[in-house]
């Protein structure tokens, strides 16, 4: 019995990246999609099913972890799966640098500007007046976005301040429809894992005991904060060029016990008045 050639294209698109099963469909651009996968991402099922365990940290696939590790803790295990079926959230709110000097010629000449710095502050009382309980800031090492937290922190309290150079800016993906003013491709094959390390680093279910919510804000960058949205919900990465921020928006994801997760707001900047807002 002869094999249809469509089925013969739907069996040479399975793959495995990632340890993710893919389907591509059959089109035109099956072996162009192919060559544009990036190991270190794992990207979303062609059939648009959540992956339930996208964190690596679903309760059931942990049981099955500590199994294969052969511990017999039941106690604690019973606990763990208590814990992750309570309505608690963990919460990463992402801000946007302020507006900076965009022809400075090394890091340190890129500082904010002074629309910028009042960016910063309007964000940062706008942090205050939700009077959600932070815990945690963490910025990346850049000029710009060191400011700008450091402007945010006079407006919080008993908030723990790091930097993490994994959360600065860079090219995470060749974006699709594809622009032509990044050259060469290294740069997305230097940023790009660095970036997705970032995601998994600080994107996750609450900790199994964890009781309360938790508020951690990141400090960072437009590519980084789009990349890290299309990630978050399983939308294709490729996507994250079609989105815009303004500076010193906030963008706020509230991620569920049992993996799922909400955009609550992309780019909020409608606290500030007019003549604050920008974007270049």
């Amino acid at each position: 019995m002869s094999i249809p050639s469509n089925f013969k294209k739907w069996i040479a698109g399975f793959s495995a990246i990632g340890g993710a099963m893919l389907f591509y469909p059959n089109d035109n651009n099956h072996n162009q999609s192919l060559e544009k996968q990036h190991s270190w991402i794992t990207p979303p099922s062609f059939w648009g099913k959540w992956d339930h365990n996208w964190d690596r940290r679903h309760p059931e696939w942990l049981a099955n972890v500590a199994i294969t590790n052969n511990e017999t803790n039941k106690e604690s295990r019973k606990k763990r799966s208590i814990k992750n079926k309570m309505n608690v959230k963990h919460h990463i709110i992402l801000i946007r640098h302020g507006q900076y000097n965009t022809d400075g010629k090394t890091d340190l000449d890129k500082t904010l500007t002074n629309l910028g710095k009042e960016q910063a502050n309007a964000t940062g009382k706008r942090l205050q007046e939700l009077g959600l309980p932070y815990s945690l800031l963490i910025h990346s090492t850049m000029t710009r976005a060191q400011e700008t937290a450091k402007i945010i922190e006079k407006y919080l309290k008993n908030v723990t301040v790091k930097e993490n150079s994994v959360l600065s800016e860079g090219l995470p993906i060749p974006p699709e429809p594809s622009i032509n003013i990044w050259e060469p491709e290294i740069h997305f094959y230097e940023d790009g894992p660095r970036i997705e390390a970032a995601f998994r680093k600080y994107f996750h279910r609450p900790e199994s005991i964890q009781e309360t919510d938790s508020y951690v804000i990141l400090v960072c960058h437009a590519n980084v904060i789009r990349y890290f949205v299309c990630r978050a919900l399983q939308f294709p990465p490729e996507g994250w060029l079609r989105l815009r921020l303004n500076h010193g928006s906030i963008t706020w994801i509230s991620i569920r016990p049992n993996g799922r997760v909400t955009l609550r707001s992309l780019g909020d900047s409608g606290y500030m008045k007019p003549q604050l807002i920008s974007s270049y």
